[in-house]
C-alpha cells in the first residue's frame, strides 16, 4: 500500500516532470511544489522504498513475482516536509537510507519488471487522481499521467549531469569516481527497458538544463504552469 498524508485538492493541476538521472527533476519537482502549494509525490522514493526492502530480506532484484508479492505487502508513505518528503516503510523513515548508493542501484534494477512498475502506477495513479501534484520519474508523462495538465521533459548534457551527481555525491561526502560510468549504465536501462521505456510524451515541453541555472529552470517551469491555471 502507498499513500500520502494530504488530501489532494480539487480543480488543479497534475504537473508531470520526466527526464533521465541527473538532470535535476526531485530539486525541481520539489521548489515546484513548494511554490505553488502542491503535494510532491516522488516516484523514485517508491521504487527505492521497494528496493530497500528487498535488500533487507536479501530477495533477489531478478524475481518479479516476489518483488510484486513484497511490495503488496508493504506500506509505503510520502509525508510532506520542511525541505522535501519524508518516506515511510512500513512505519519506518528511511528518507536518507533510501538516497545511500546501493539502494539507488537496486532500485533501478527493481523498476525493471513490468509488473511492479504496474503495480506502482496504480497506486501513483490513486494519489495523484485529485490534482494539485507535482510528480517526477522517467514515465509520469508517458504512463502514470498520460493525460497530465502539464509535461515537462528535464535534460541536460550527459557531462554536464554527471558534474551534478558528482557534486552532490562530494558534498554527501561520497566516493565520486564511478559516477560517469553508473550514469551511462543508468541512462541505457532506463532508454532500452521493455517496461516503459525513457523517452519525452508528445506533448511535453523539452527543457535543456545544461547552460541553465536550477532558480532559471524553476522560473521556466512555473511560468508554464500558472499559465495553465490562467487558462
Amino acid at each position: 500500500m502507498i499513500d500520502s498524508d494530504s488530501n489532494q485538492p480539487q480543480g488543479k493541476l497534475i504537473i508531470a516532470i520526466d527526464g533521465p538521472a541527473g538532470a535535476g527533476k526531485s530539486t525541481i519537482a520539489a521548489r515546484l511544489a513548494r511554490r505553488l502549494g502542491y503535494v510532491n509525490l516522488e516516484s523514485g522514493a517508491m521504487y527505492r522504498a521497494l528496493a530497500l526492502k528487498a535488500i533487507d530480506k536479501d530477495m533477489s532484484f531478478a524475481d518479479e513475482a516476489a518483488l510484486v508479492k513484497l511490495a503488496e505487502q508493504s506500506h509505503i508513505k510520502l509525508e510532506p516536509a520542511v525541505g522535501g518528503n519524508r518516506t515511510l516503510l512500513d512505519g519506518r523513515d528511511v528518507s536518507s537510507r533510501i538516497r545511500e548508493r546501493d539502494v539507488t542501484e537496486a532500485a533501478s534494477h527493481v523498476s525493471l519488471h513490468p509488473a511492479v512498475r504496474a503495480w506502482m502506477v496504480a497506486h501513483q495513479r490513486a494519489m495523484g487522481a485529485g490534482g494539485g501534484i507535482v510528480m517526477e520519474g522517467r514515465d509520469i508523462g508517458t504512463k502514470v499521467f498520460p493525460d497530465a495538465d502539464l509535461k515537462i521533459f528535464l535534460d541536460a548534457d550527459a557531462v554536464v549531469r554527471e558534474q551534478r551527481r558528482r557534486e552532490q555525491q562530494q558534498i554527501k561526502g561520497e566516493v565520486a569516481s564511478t559516477v560517469a560510468a553508473e550514469l551511462r549504465e543508468r541512462d541505457r536501462r532506463d532508454r532500452t527497458r521493455a517496461a516503459s521505456p525513457l523517452l519525452a510524451a508528445a506533448d511535453a515541453v523539452v527543457i535543456d538544463s545544461t547552460k541553465l541555472t536550477e532558480d532559471e529552470v524553476l522560473d521556466m517551469v512555473e511560468e508554464l504552469a500558472r499559465r495553465k491555471l490562467a487558462g
